[in-house]
């Protein structure tokens, strides 16, 4: 069985009860250039929000580099808004990743804002880009269960993990 280093955070405005990664078999993920990948987060909100505001880094040496996505907003990626305080919502997006990218390790963090600035969700998992030659077709698969405790609670819930 394969261990993932995969960290999930909450915040007071919402919580991850579940994050599929397509294709991620192993850790670190092997992120081939020229390839997109699957993502989707089902979340449950603790806030109303008219709007949402998805922001991806690549954490590289301890710097936050900012990744492009084909759709930060929120409401045009899976979820139906307004968003509203008790419901459950499934977002879906694309992490393209450039033939340009340098091969290099590093960690994808993972940020859904809310429309007042605040975070909803964030999640961390380490990543590897690699040229197209590896050729993996698998998925990555996590679902908060009764045994991982409960969500993270802080104003940034992703600073300092991982």
């Amino acid at each position: 069985m394969i261990k993932f280093l995969f960290v999930l955070a909450g915040s007071k405005d919402g919580s991850i009860t579940e994050v599929n990664v397509s294709p991620c078999p192993t850790q670190p993920c092997l992120l081939q250039k020229g390839t997109s990948y699957s993502v989707n987060v089902t979340f449950s909100s603790k806030i109303d929000s008219q709007g949402s505001k998805a922001k991806v880094y690549g954490e590289i040496l301890h710097v936050d580099v900012p990744f492009p996505i084909p759709e930060p907003d929120g409401c045009k990626s899976g979820i139906q808004c307004p968003i509203e305080k008790g419901h459950s919502y499934s977002y879906l997006n694309k992490l393209p990743v450039k033939s340009e990218y340098p091969s290099i390790k590093l960690i994808v963090q993972w940020e859904l804002i809310d429309d007042q600035g605040q975070m909803i969700f964030c999640w961390k998992i380490p990543r590897k880009v690699v040229s197209s030659s590896w050729g993996q077709r698998n998925q990555f698969h996590y679902s908060r269960g009764v045994d991982d405790g409960p969500a993270r609670d802080a104003a940034s819930p992703c600073n300092g993990l991982l």
